[in-house]
């Protein structure tokens, strides 16, 4: 395996303060626009699976709609219960106004 780049969308689609999901190689990604920068994590949550698109946003803290469990969108990491377990986070690049993220490929 090794990683790469992967285009999956552009950037106008993702306003300020927002989640979009796209899929890159196989992967369910939850993309946020925060201060500007993009953030890319799995989109699903550690404890039941729920999935991020459909969840809430406050500042760099993406909730789970399911049972509230939150997650810092730029590292990952478990920040509210019932969530313990960090969720996969992405490498993310803008090139040309196209969002490219980091992904395994065979």
């Amino acid at each position: 395996m090794r990683k790469r780049f992967v285009k999956v969308g552009l950037g106008t689609e993702i306003p300020e303060g927002a989640v979009r999901v796209f899929e890159a190689e196989g992967n369910d990604i939850a993309i946020a626009r925060v201060n500007g920068e993009l953030f890319a994590i799995e989109n699903v949550c550690t404890h039941d699976d729920g999935p991020f698109g459909e969840g809430a946003l406050d500042g760099c803290e993406i909730e789970c709609p399911r049972h509230g469990a939150r997650f810092d969108i730029r590292t990952g990491a478990a920040t509210r219960m019932p969530a313990a377990a960090a969720v996969a986070i992405f490498a993310v690049k803008v090139d040309n106004g196209e969002i490219f993220v980091e992904v395994e490929t065979e």
